[in-house]
């Protein structure tokens, strides 16, 4: 009796409950197709930005397919979600222009960083404190990292994409003279009109659509500002080097300097994880299967699994991707969706050398647009509530005016806590936020007294 088409095989239905929440094996396959297209863009950014903390590209974009493929099937075959991961676009920044260019700390000592928060990470989906976090933690603050956050990505996007020029006056906007500042300015409204348009992979069509255009653009010195590789396909080869490349003497040497930081690779992912993934699942009806809900300590663990793994392969934290919705949106219902994309990715590990040829002008727009999206945040702030929303905007302005989101950080810390102390809101002044004050304390000392941020 030959099988139905688009009904999986027996043990494959049996073990990601295809059938049972109500899907095909065809339809994973599409959502699977369908994810990948709008999160492959990761391939591109992430290394571009890895390269600011001195990274070799070609090493970055072999970490940061290594890291989708592990996260990616550690989350289908542990939790069974249709939620696919990679290094996050949040931490990837701070790791790369904050704690290795601004901080002066090594790689080896910034992925130990990242190994700790990831093995917190873990131990913490494991227990019953992981709501006590989520509802310890104050809500404007979280807020307000997000907004910062996004608006440092934004920032190395203008830069890098030389519509941000420095100055002796500080910056000022770049050459409308420049064809590559003019195809930069073009591929912010590409980039725009795909993503408003919902096109499917549109991030990636944007940055295809600025490397194509940049083999015909020539820049003032009269080169193109796409460099096209002899070979486009080549056998991809992993940087063994950037195994375990872990320095746990520079992490004691310089506690104070690179725990709050850790800290906050800890918060971010967890807060970052536990946002999106409750937001795919919800999407895609997956709320409660055989009296436990979907989303419990295996979706977490494989989470914070990924981020130890991923400083293991080379690379920054790594986490669930919100890009996922839309394989939700193509009728993704299982974990079949991870595998599929963990696939993809590593079929294109042989495309390595166009890759590496994707200029600045082509990722800086999908940067901008990044960043953009995250100050949306901004529209959850109370603006009735002067304490809630005075910390979150100075975070954002330290962030814009200085290019120094831990000084952000810490202050709009500081500043929430003696708000809520003036307002007399004790309740708010919860034990990880006061831990947090103390922590951020020791770093804004040594960071000006006894060291450089």
């Amino acid at each position: 009796m030959t099988q139905e088409v688009g009904r999986p095989a027996g043990w494959i239905d049996r073990y990601f409950h295809v059938t049972r929440r109500g899907s095909t094996l065809g339809r994973e396959l599409v959502a699977g197709l369908t994810t990948f297209g709008a999160m492959a863009y990761i391939m591109i950014v992430n290394p571009a930005i890895m390269a600011l903390a001195g990274l070799g590209r070609h090493d970055m974009i072999m970490t940061t397919i290594a890291a989708a493929v592990c996260g990616s099937l550690l989350m289908a075959l542990m939790a069974n979600l249709p939620i696919a991961l990679a290094p996050a676009m949040s931490s990837n920044l701070v790791f790369a222009q904050i704690v290795v260019a601004q901080m002066g700390i090594a790689p080896s000592v910034a992925f130990t960083m990242v190994l700790i928060g990831g093995m917190a990470f873990v131990a913490l989906s494991l227990t019953q404190w992981r709501q006590r976090i989520v509802l310890g933690f104050p809500a404007p603050v979280r807020n307000g990292i997000h907004c910062a956050i996004g608006a440092f990505i934004a920032h190395i996007g203008m830069v890098s994409g030389g519509l941000a020029v420095k100055g002796g006056q500080g910056f000022s906007f770049g050459s409308l003279r420049d064809p590559a500042v003019l195809l930069c300015l073009g591929g912010v409204v590409l980039a725009a009109a795909v993503q408003m348009l919902r096109v499917p992979a549109g991030m990636l069509v944007s940055i295809v659509v600025l490397t194509v255009a940049g083999c015909f653009v020539r820049m003032p010195g009269g080169a193109t500002v796409t460099h096209l590789p002899a070979n486009w396909l080549e056998w991809p080869h992993y940087p063994t080097g950037m195994l375990l490349s872990f320095d746990f003497h520079g992490f004691l040497s310089h506690i104070g300097l690179v725990l709050p930081v850790t800290m906050y690779f800890f918060l971010g992912d967890f807060f970052d994880a536990t946002g999106t993934m409750m937001a795919i699942t919800r999407r895609a009806g997956l709320t409660v299967e055989d009296g436990q809900p979907v989303l419990g300590r295996a979706a977490f663990a494989a989470d914070g699994a990924a981020s130890v793994i991923g400083s293991v392969l080379g690379t920054s934290t790594v986490s669930a991707y919100l890009e996922s919705l839309v394989g939700v949106e193509a009728g993704g219902r299982t974990g079949l969706v991870g595998v599929t994309v963990a696939v993809l990715f590593l079929l294109s590990s042989f495309l390595w050398p166009i890759i590496t040829a994707v200029p600045a002008v082509a990722t800086a727009p999908v940067l901008i647009l990044v960043g953009l999206g995250m100050l949306s945040d901004m529209g959850r702030m109370d603006l009735s509530d002067s304490g809630g929303l005075l910390a979150p905007l100075l975070m954002i302005l330290v962030t814009v005016m200085t290019g120094n989101f831990m000084v952000s950080l810490a202050l709009g810390l500081l500043l929430y806590t003696a708000l809520a102390v003036a307002g007399r809101r004790w309740a708010d002044l919860t034990p990880i936020l006061l831990f947090l004050d103390a922590v951020f304390v020791v770093y804004l000392v040594l960071a000006s007294g006894m060291g450089e941020a």
